[in-house]
């Protein structure tokens, strides 16, 4: 049987799937940020019409399945397998958005990392032959956010200056086995990785050993180097993450040049928007993703990119138990053009 792994973490596709539709909706504030052009729904009324902050999200994932579905002119119904996930306890936003539309559901929890594991697994399962369509949707809200892992916004807590700002955002993309691209040539499935950080408000420090750990396989694995690729994005490290993950890669050998940049820096104007040290959620790198990246890449302005969405694995109960915070990166490669 062939092997499609290429060393010790990473799959190489022998049929690389492609990206059919993509999605990207967000609220008010998201959409006061610098990225605003690039994504398909803004909703100033961060409620989105709904009576819970829950609710809400729930109400994203569903714009942001329809309108994946829409742009890739083909019925939700054609979607053979969704893999999704979010924030809140038991992954409720995904269950409950995916409930109505009868569609196989895999339920999958990466914490921010979720849209790189989404779309690593739908792509595995395209190129397994396993189908010929499919789904990878995430989402995450700053209140419910909040309430989840900090304290509820009534309360009216002081944040410090390490602490991030949960996107309000859902992100959808569409998989296929054949389409114009762009294509998901490359998946690095991440290790967990614990320096010992257990400050629940600095998750780029939490976070950036994973996402050293998992770009460093990837460029090992692929035999590349960040020459080799227009952008290289992590997600959503942040102003104090991605200059840790700067230097323990540049201590490696590996440098960028100007082509290494993160989502939770990218998604907010950091000088004009009050949100301390970037942008954080399942929601960042998916907006992202979603929004600037795959429309640059269907577009031809990129041509190579890897995208390695980083996430916290810890909870509100182990944290309060002492616990440092487990990290973990998963990193996608995708193509303009196949090969």
């Amino acid at each position: 049987m062939l092997s499609k792994r290429v060393g010790n973490s990473t799959v190489a596709f022998l049929n690389p799937p492609s990206v059919l539709g993509f999605a990207s909706v967000v609220g008010k504030k998201e959409g006061e940020g610098p990225l605003a052009e690039t994504f398909d729904y803004i909703n100033n009324d961060t409620t989105f019409g709904e009576k819970t902050w829950e609710k809400s999200e729930t109400r994203m994932q569903k714009d942001a399945l329809t309108i994946a579905s829409n742009k890739a002119n083909l019925p939700i119904s054609a979607i053979q397998y969704v893999f999704a996930g979010d924030l809140i306890n038991q992954c409720i936003s995904s269950s409950f958005s995916l409930r109505e539309f009868g569609l196989p559901f895999i339920g999958i929890y990466g914490a921010c990392s979720t849209m790189a594991e989404g779309l690593g697994l739908a792509a595995m399962m395209i190129d397994g032959g396993f189908a010929s369509v499919t789904s990878a949707v995430t989402s995450s809200h700053f209140c419910t956010a909040e309430r989840q892992y900090r304290t509820p916004l009534e309360y009216g807590a002081q944040r410090t200056p390490t602490a991030q700002w949960t996107v309000t955002g859902s992100g959808c993309v569409l998989l296929g086995d054949t389409g114009p691209g762009p294509y998901v040539t490359h998946f690095t499935v991440g290790k967990i990785v614990d320096q010992g950080i257990k400050d629940t408000n600095n998750m780029g420090a939490a976070m950036a050993p994973s996402a050293h750990s998992t770009l460093s396989a990837f460029f090992q694995d692929t035999n590349t180097s960040p020459a080799d690729y227009d952008l290289i994005v992590t997600g959503d490290l942040g102003k104090v993450g991605h200059e840790i993950v700067t230097d323990l890669l540049r201590r490696d050998g590996i440098i960028f040049n100007g082509n290494f940049n993160d989502c939770g820096l990218m998604v907010f104007d950091l000088e004009k928007q009050d949100v301390h040290a970037g942008g954080s959620g399942c929601g960042c790198s998916a907006v992202v993703l979603c929004g600037k990246i795959l429309n640059e890449l269907r577009s031809g302005i990129l041509n190579k990119v890897v995208f390695a969405a980083t996430g916290a694995l810890h909870s509100p109960v182990s944290a309060q138990q002492g616990e440092s915070i487990p990290g973990i990166c998963h990193a996608v490669c995708l193509s303009s053009k196949l090969n």
